[in-house]
């Protein structure tokens, strides 16, 4: 980085460098003889969804470039293409490039290509599969079996969401939020396998949220004695128990119809419903819609989050037994400071989870205890409905519906600009920014809670003409605490507990970073961008401007001084996480390049790699 690009100890107090009056476009590409120059970049560009195969190879591309070949500086920008190295195996690959991105975080067109023979020849996406296991084998030394076939699962997905019918979501503000929720046919685009499901296509497709799916739950009547359970405050069960009438002593426990099938054979589960410890009351009359997380469901009013025995991107969505109690332990410990953001900053808001509900039979063996498979799988955490955050006339839209590389569904970006024009553009992120980074910020340096703020744990909530006007965010699971903030609140807490709900304070800030910059506000970026490509300087310096008037306003931070002096950006390493088959908590990060410094253009005579790293 060079010493003119480098914010000073003054930086925080500056207000003036707003936004960038030069807009220019990055010359990180060379004319390259053996293939066609950049397409001309186009003002209110609406990027057109793409095959299933073009998807699934561009993804994995997406992940080689962040994690592999970009880091080893094995990538470059030459005319009009990304040329990308895996420098173990050698294979050389090439993709055209409808737009550069300042984070190195490019959009691609058409097929890969690899060179052998002296030429460029076009490949599938499976082929590039079996590359990118070659090459992370001869990484790690160690192969891994599940990785092609969870590449082709994934594939599957993909074009299944791709074939499934899109609903008019018309105007109805439930109809067009459960849509945007439905509406992730290609998923995360920096995970290898963002479809995958480890399960049945077929039996699957019911429910699936590309597909639109919309379910009963089954219904069980549980002895009060085989019932465990946990409530923040009275009446927190209510949504459960209203969903059907059960007998004197039993409680109500719904369940999702794909776990309970998995589970039912279950020895410990057949001797309850013989006895008549657990009765199957069939499907519920109510249809719940599945959204985006698969395992979370919605029925107009509350959210009901269940155990999924079946891999999703890098996790099992089994909800274990101290995300059960921890779940209540933060909406107790944290509805003070919630209190306190959103009285701070109005736009935004907390979806609470005030109770769980699970089954507590002894295990098949005669142990002590309860039996741990039944209790996690059967647990049910509720969560609080838009209706009790929502403001009066607004529309809640998934932030990952919004941000997506294709225009899918009605939700996403140019959908809600249309045709309008650059300062309009400017003026719609400028309010997003002032909802969204205030209260994530706070919530770490004031309060010592990380939130996690990436695409699919915020709702964008728009106004008529498709205005921001509040943010809720969502999934207590991934929220944490910073242990020297609440010592004496996690020291009352069992220890197992306990410490699952915290991180320290460098791990804390690096998953704050990767999912409120990286994930989230340069991929919404990156949509506005492709509308309006000149933009994409003064759009990153809006960002800078929101974070540097937070640090102004609270003493200029270390850690905000970094990362207006340019420190690399922490960005979760999700191909290499899955390789390993670690837990999601465990994954490590990459850095990328940042583009927050006041010059992010590199010096005249140095050069650039794709992932945007100074040599």
């Amino acid at each position: 980085m060079a010493l003119s690009s480098v914010a000073g100890p003054a930086d925080c107090a500056n207000r003036s460098d707003r936004t960038d009056p030069t807009d220019r476009t990055s010359p990180t590409d060379r004319t390259d003889p053996t293939g066609p120059t950049r397409p001309p970049r186009r003002a209110g560009h609406r990027p057109r969804p793409v095959p299933a195969d073009e998807a699934v190879a561009h993804t994995l591309l997406n992940c080689l470039l962040r994690e592999v070949s970009g880091p080893e500086h094995q990538t470059a920008l030459i005319g009009g293409h990304l040329l990308l190295r895996l420098a173990r195996t050698g294979v050389r690959l090439r993709v055209a490039l409808r737009r550069t991105s300042l984070l190195g975080a490019h959009r691609f067109a058409g097929p890969v290509a690899e060179f052998t023979d002296g030429r460029w020849s076009a490949i599938g996406w499976l082929r590039l599969a079996e590359h990118t296991h070659a090459e992370l084998s001869a990484r790690t030394g160690v192969p891994n079996d599940e990785f092609l076939a969870q590449v082709v699962s994934s594939h599957q997905g993909v074009a299944a969401g791709l074939g499934a019918p899109r609903p008019a979501a018309g105007g109805d503000p439930l109809a067009r939020y459960l849509a945007s929720e439905q509406s992730l046919v290609y998923g995360h685009r920096f995970h290898p396998t963002p479809k995958a499901r480890g399960a049945d296509a077929a039996s699957w497709a019911a429910y699936a949220p590309e597909a639109g799916a919309r379910f009963p739950l089954r219904l069980l009547a549980v002895r009060e004695g085989s019932i465990v359970q946990e409530r923040a405050e009275p009446g927190a069960t209510d949504p459960l128990d209203r969903l059907a009438a059960v007998p004197a002593g039993y409680r109500l426990l719904p369940a999702h119809p794909w776990q309970y099938e998995l589970l039912r054979d279950q020895p410990a589960l057949g001797a309850a419903l013989r006895r008549g410890d657990v009765l199957d009351l069939g499907p519920s009359k109510a249809r719940f819609a599945a959204t985006a997380s698969v395992r979370t469901v919605y029925d107009g009013e509350t959210f009901l989050k269940f155990s999924l025995n079946v891999r999703i991107t890098n996790c099992l969505r089994k909800n274990a037994a101290y995300e059960l109690s921890g779940a209540i332990a933060l909406t107790r410990l944290l509805d003070p400071a919630f209190a306190e953001l959103a009285a701070r900053f109005p736009g935004s808001g907390m979806l609470r989870e005030p109770a769980f509900r699970s089954l507590a039979l002894p295990g098949a063996d005669g142990g002590p205890g309860p039996d741990l498979a039944l209790l996690e799988g059967f647990g049910v955490i509720v969560r609080e409905g838009l209706g009790a955050r929502l403001r009066p006339g607004a529309t809640a839209l998934l932030a990952a519906a919004v941000a997506d590389e294709y225009p899918v569904g009605a939700a996403h970006i140019s959908a809600l600009l249309g045709t309008a024009d650059r300062p309009a553009v400017l003026r719609w992120w400028r309010e997003y920014l002032r909802l969204l980074v205030p209260p994530v910020l706070a919530a770490y340096f004031d309060h010592g809670i990380v939130l996690e703020p990436h695409l699919q744990n915020v709702l964008v909530c728009v106004d008529a003409d498709g205005g921001p006007v509040q943010v809720l965010f969502r999934d207590l699971e991934g929220t944490k605490l910073l242990p020297e903030h609440h010592a004496g609140a996690l020291a009352a807490l069992p220890a197992q507990v306990a410490g699952p709900l915290t991180y320290d304070a460098d791990r804390g800030w690096d998953r704050l970073v990767y999912c409120l910059l990286v994930n989230h506000v340069a991929e919404l970026l990156s949509a506005l961008a492709d509308l309006h490509p000149s933009a994409e300087r003064a759009l990153w310096a809006d960002v800078r401007g929101a974070l540097r008037d937070f640090a102004a306003e609270h003493g200029c931070p270390p850690r905000l001084e970094a990362l207006l002096a340019g420190q690399p950006l922490p960005a979760k390493a999700n191909l290499l996480t899955r390789w390993e088959r670690a837990a999601d908590r465990e994954a490590g990060y990459v850095r990328l390049p940042s583009p927050l410094a006041r010059d992010v253009l590199p010096d005249a005579g140095r050069r650039r790699d794709a992932a945007g790293t100074a040599r």
